[in-house]
């Protein structure tokens, strides 16, 4: 096992790590994300043609940017919808509730493809209960209640 090097602080306000996703209606997928997820604006820029040339939406700690394709400035970046439905990465969110979390996002159209379930580790690790969707562009998401910590010594 390896040791983590000393890093330098992330950027004021950004997180160490985030993501980008793209819908071909990222704005639709902005408005549906904060309303069956609960996340929240709080960057949107404009592009042309109203489209989002780059959005920030907070979750928590957490950090997604949202916009649609660029072929000319990123061709390897496509939603899913481009590429058969498939995706080259999955969303894990730790809530505070999954069983509230599930209703919230099954109100709101998203398609439940694992049901809520516990999972527990074992008492050195962790138990958590949680549940699987896809949003409205195809992206896979986990989401998910911490029930247990690990033990530590």
């Amino acid at each position: 096992m390896t040791t983590q090097e000393p890093s330098k602080p992330a950027p004021p306000n950004w997180p160490r790590i985030s993501t980008a996703l793209y819908y071909e209606d990222s704005r639709a997928a902005i408005e549906w994300l904060c309303r069956a997820f609960g996340f929240q604006v709080r960057l949107l820029v404009e592009g042309e043609n109203g489209s989002v040339a780059h959005s920030e939406l907070v979750y928590g700690e957490g950090l997604i940017m949202v916009s649609h394709p660029k072929p000319e400035r990123f061709p390897h970046a496509k939603a899913p919808s481009q590429l058969g439905g498939a995706n080259t990465q999955n969303i894990m969110v730790y809530v505070d509730d999954a069983e509230a979390h599930c209703a919230r996002a099954r109100a709101a159209g998203a398609r439940i493809v694992k049901e809520l379930e516990t999972v527990d580790h074992g008492e050195e690790y962790w138990s958590e209960r949680g549940y699987e969707c896809v949003d409205l562009g195809g992206h896979h998401w986990w989401f998910y209640e911490r029930l247990r910590n690990p033990k530590t010594a």
